[in-house]
């Protein structure tokens, strides 16, 4: 197990999930915590339950980070905390599943308003600090969904090739700096994802959250720049979907999309 004890981490959508794993497996190895999220009240539980299995300090913070002030409010209320973050976790993410043009809107820009302009701004502005004094990590929570178009997940899977791109690039920029920066890109994990829909996932074909945070940590101490935290399959998957044709990838995609149900998916009452 590779320590991450001694340095305060900030988990955005630490509240369930893969940022709840993330949370709890960096409490295990000894790290701080900034818990963010946009209620408090599962946050506050999880604070209580790291501080007495691991005596760790658990701060929480109560933000919508979708919400354009909420990145440069997490930054201020960091600030008079007297906190300094040396790992921020950019997990906080959303998504819509669905034909797009069936589906709320309301959803895709949200997806687009957290999953892109909150990561790169919350890597921005925590960034900036970190390169400042020379030492600091930024893990951008990305899927193996960046790798090719996805039918009826067109806006997720856009907003998280942006993840891919814009994380490669700052961490080339990063490199011998002390700064080190990953993009992390699980394949289908079991955290809800589809909760409130008609959609499902199978359970033969997800990783669990905790499996996905002890590589995503250990693929970090190691210096990757990128992780594929899941099943060895779905790194070969994002292999595949580059040296296939364009079209054809989209088209298989689609194929395997419409098998799961994803084109007919509506909300649950």
């Amino acid at each position: 197990m590779h320590s991450f004890a001694g340095i305060t981490a900030l988990v955005t959508g630490a509240s369930k999930g893969l940022g709840r794993a993330y949370a709890r497996e960096l409490a295990r190895r000894g790290a701080d915590l900034v818990l963010v999220a946009r209620t408090t009240a599962a946050l506050e539980e999880l604070a209580a339950e790291v501080r007495t299995a691991h005596g760790v300090r658990a701060e929480v913070i109560g933000v919508d980070l979708a919400d354009p002030a909420g990145p440069e409010f997490l930054l201020a209320t960091v600030a008079e905390r007297g906190l300094q973050v040396d790992l921020l976790v950019n997990n906080a993410g959303s998504g819509s599943a669905g034909r797009f043009f069936e589906r709320p809107f309301g959803q895709s820009t949200r997806s687009v308003a957290l999953n892109v302009g909150a990561l790169m701004e919350l890597t921005y502005l925590f960034g900036r600090e970190m390169a400042a004094r020379g030492a600091g990590g930024i893990i951008n929570v990305g899927s193996t969904a960046a790798f090719q178009p996805m039918p009826y997940q067109a806006s997720y899977a856009a907003t998280k090739a942006f993840v891919l791109s814009f994380t490669e690039a700052v961490a080339e920029e990063q490199r011998g700096t002390g700064v080190h920066v990953m993009a992390a890109h699980p394949g289908a994990t079991d955290t809800g994802f589809f909760d409130g829909t008609t959609a499902t996932m199978d359970p033969r074909a997800t990783d669990s959250p905790e499996s996905v945070a002890v590589r995503t940590l250990d693929d970090f101490a190691r210096g990757r720049v990128a992780s594929y935290p899941g099943r060895p399959a779905n790194r070969l998957a994002t292999l595949v979907a580059r040296v296939m044709p364009r079209r054809a990838v989209t088209g298989a995609v689609a194929a395997l999309n419409r098998k799961l149900g994803l084109d007919a998916v509506t909300d649950l009452p």
